[in-house]
């Protein structure tokens, strides 16, 4: 049983048919069926229910690409568990939440890129619950996210900013009234798949608030189009690097706002430590970068930076 036999096998369990995890670990269709045809055979085993149109991985199947995982985690972090500085090379994988891929996320990886510029970042998109669970899968090695109620067992967290959250509006809106305006325009919501989405929810029941909802959205530019062109309000965070709201549309402060911790996770044993703290470093200098020297001032003293 090889390393590439293992992944193979953990590709199929994350993709779902063979076809996936082939394009996923960069072979045929043919290769990845007779991997697991001749892992099967060399332990006398079923891994996969074929009785069905797509093969799904039997109880025995599932229990071993969990133990795969772990394998293949502690070989893949052997080498930058003892190597120091040399961990600074090659690929990393790195998620990040949408909202935070057009400024602090572009503005992390450049300040990286001048001090480890053999370290190269692949970025992977997705929601926070899904970068949690490839965090754990192995899948993504860390990853920027909207911290959660709850975060699992065996990841770690360090605060990167906090956003509060703001009801943005057209410029032609002549009113500064958020309740009123929520009360009587189109809500433009926010994906409530994403951990924003359920603290927006939670802050209108919490105000008695029932908005009239005329879509629902993913990801902070196209619900500031939508509301640069006039076709409703939507509640979304400030954005930490940016300085203001999006182009284009007015912000007003709401009362009691929720706060939006956008938080960098990684596993608690992960050897990639070096690589995490390095990120964490050029992350934050992005955010002291873009914030006003005021506002510098009087967050010198905050302890925002732990292990959680």
């Amino acid at each position: 049983m090889s390393i590439k036999t293992l992944k193979t096998l953990i590709a199929i369990q994350d993709h779902g048919t063979f076809s996936a995890a082939a394009e996923s670990v960069h072979v045929t269709y043919s290769a990845v069926s007779q991997q697991m045809k001749a892992l099967e055979e060399q332990y006398g085993i079923t891994i996969f229910d074929r009785s069905k149109r797509t093969p799904e991985l039997t109880p025995l199947g599932l229990a071993l690409a969990a133990r795969a995982r772990e394998i293949v985690r502690a070989y893949d972090d052997l080498l930058p568990s003892i190597l120091g500085s040399d961990a600074l090379k090659g690929e990393f994988v790195l998620g990040a939440v949408p909202t935070t891929l057009s400024n602090l996320v572009p503005l992390g990886i450049s300040n990286l890129r001048r001090g480890c510029p053999e370290l190269r970042i692949r970025v992977a998109p997705g929601l926070t619950n899904a970068l949690l669970t490839q965090i754990e899968r192995n899948a993504v090695e860390a990853a920027v996210i909207s911290m959660p109620q709850m975060l699992p067992d065996g990841l770690v967290s360090r605060e990167i900013a906090v956003e509060p959250l703001e009801l943005l509006v057209a410029p032609e809106i002549e009113s500064d009234d958020p309740i009123e305006l929520l009360r009587s325009q189109p809500f433009i919501r926010f994906n409530r798949e994403a951990v924003v989405g359920g603290m927006i929810e939670r802050w209108l029941q919490k105000q008695g608030i029932a908005v009239r909802e005329s879509m629902e959205l993913h990801g902070l530019e196209a619900i500031s189009g939508m509301v640069r062109a006039n076709l409703g309000v939507a509640i979304c965070p400030r954005r930490c690097v940016s300085g203001g709201p999006p182009q284009g549309v007015r912000a007003l402060p709401l009362p009691d706002a929720p706060l939006r911790r956008i938080c960098l996770v990684t596993r608690r044993d992960s050897a990639k430590r070096m690589v995490f703290d390095k990120i964490n470093e050029a992350l934050d200098e992005a955010v002291a970068g873009s914030r006003p020297a005021s506002d510098q001032d009087s967050q010198s003293g905050e302890a925002g930076r732990r292990d959680a």
